[in-house]
């Protein structure tokens, strides 16, 4: 049973929900706006297919949670990654390589390009000691490092490291970061966001008994899968803890064992330490026991 009002964002349905349908696209407009901060602003966008196939069918696809273009036929792959995954950086740069294919023409062509942005929304910090929650990259010249290449560009937004209360927010991309992360936990929407059309109107269609039952039908499964796994990482977690415990408490015997050595006997020894004779024997015989 559904006990939040709001729908989690970070759920397949709710990320999609909110900014991959058509009758919403304005509400992702609005954050590709403030993110991207382009001189020209988006007016429209149209959703394209999202399962993208390589140039042969024996080639890898790829499936894009969102994938668009705007009225200047520039491209926006938006990505919700909820778990850390060893070659995302890899998988940044091979998802990008399907809309740039796509735009080669047969017959005489200059190999002109529109731009491609990848904007990735991580729920988990990648690996870097920085601070900041957005890393904007772009292909630059080493040396002087001046942008090469401004047609493809990557936007990662680590979620984790965006802390800011809702008296802090400043602008309208922290309006909406805010409420990526805080939206499943709220009963209404925060006063510093009621004013704003967009951001009250995201809370509007994401309460849970707004939406039709098949969509609450929907929600429900993915929400299930999403906190299954999240139960399953976290007792992961836990059990790795509790390990990296034990194995401490081991090495704190050990040491304690080889001072005795000298002293003690091997069953005293391994009556005061809760070790093994065997382990004791190993200590004795090898001071480089693990």
């Amino acid at each position: 049973m559904i006990k939040d009002k709001y729908i989690d964002p970070f759920t397949d349905f709710g990320f999609k929900w909110l900014f991959g349908t058509e009758e919403n696209k304005e509400l992702l407009i609005s954050f590709l706006n403030d993110l991207l901060d382009l001189q020209s602003p988006i007016v429209d966008v149209e959703y394209r297919n999202l399962e993208k196939l390589g140039l042969s069918i024996t080639d890898r696809k790829a499936i894009f949670d969102i994938f668009c273009i705007d009225e200047n036929k520039n491209n926006f792959i938006v990505e919700l990654q909820r778990s850390k995954q060893k070659y995302f950086k890899d998988r940044s740069i091979y998802y990008t390589s399907f809309p740039i294919q796509e735009q080669s023409k047969k017959g005489d062509w200059d190999y002109e390009l529109k731009k491609v942005y990848f904007i990735a929304i991580l729920e988990f910090n990648m690996d870097n000691n920085s601070e900041d929650y957005l890393t904007e990259v772009q292909l630059c010249n080493i040396k002087t490092q001046e942008v090469f290449y401004d047609k493809l560009s990557y936007y990662y937004l680590e979620m984790p490291k965006f802390k800011k209360s809702e008296e802090e927010l400043s602008n309208h991309l922290e309006y909406w970061l805010y409420t990526l992360n805080n939206m499943y936990k709220l009963n209404q929407v925060p006063e510093v966001l009621k004013k704003d059309k967009l951001i009250h109107q995201a809370f509007d269609i994401s309460e849970f008994l707004a939406l039709s039952k098949d969509k609450q039908f929907a929600y429900q499964q993915d929400l299930k899968t999403r906190l299954d796994y999240k139960n399953v990482m976290d007792y992961a977690k836990e059990c790795a803890k509790e390990e990296g415990k034990k194995e401490g408490q081991k090495e704190e015997r050990v040491e304690i064992a080889k001072k005795l050595l000298d002293i003690l006997d091997m069953e005293t020894i391994a009556l005061k330490t809760g070790l093994s004779i065997e382990d004791i024997k190993k200590i004795k015989d090898n001071s480089s026991f693990q």
